[in-house]
């Protein structure tokens, strides 16, 4: 995939290539985490115009740029007002998010028994994630949900993963306090 050009993308993909260089999850997504903060906080990188659209309907994914040597895979989300995801997982793949612009609701959840696809979920912690900060995600601690809380201002957040997700478990709840497994296809909105 041919990189989207916008002010700073250089410097981001090489902050990127250089964390990648570990080869160790946990110091990679460490120092990703700590460079997108740094980036977003200074405004040395700004997003293309095409993130700041929301889409009515759903969160808006656009994929800005894939390395083809390293396999990881950057995707702008742009978030319309109380637009969210159910609680879902990253198929086992880490990832980085940092909120570019608004507030993001995150919620973690621990996965505590499992039974086919029937799971049971502890939620252990909602944050309220403002522009500059930045999480991880490393499996098997990859369970959460994420929602725009505003009522009128759309957020906008930068997600790092190890390779393209293309697909994950979104969760469900039932009655009886048990969430339903139910595999997704995670399609890209355009990005130019």
């Amino acid at each position: 995939m041919q990189a989207l050009d916008f002010p700073g993308c250089r410097e981001l993909f090489a902050m990127i290539d250089r964390a990648v260089a570990s080869g160790c999850e946990r110091e990679t997504t460490d120092c990703i985490r700590n460079g997108l903060a740094e980036l977003i906080r200074t405004h040395a990188v700004q997003m293309p115009a095409c993130v700041l659209e929301p889409v009515a309907d759903h969160y808006a994914r656009r994929e800005l740029y894939r390395c083809e040597k390293s396999g990881y895979s950057v995707v702008a989300m742009t978030w319309g007002p109380g637009q969210g995801t159910p609680v879902h997982d990253h198929s086992g793949v880490w990832c980085v998010e940092g909120v570019w612009q608004g507030q993001l609701e995150i919620t973690q959840y621990e996965l505590r028994e499992e039974q086919d696809d029937r799971v049971r979920f502890e939620p252990v912690g909602t944050q309220i994630a403002g522009v500059g900060s930045a999480g991880s995600l490393i499996p098997p601690h990859e369970y959460h949900a994420i929602r725009n809380p505003s009522a009128d201002a759309v957020a906008i957040s930068l997600h790092i993963y190890k390779q393209a997700l293309t697909c994950c478990s979104m969760f469900q709840p039932e009655a009886d306090g048990w969430y339903l497994r139910a595999p997704r296809q995670l399609g890209l909105d355009a990005a130019a």
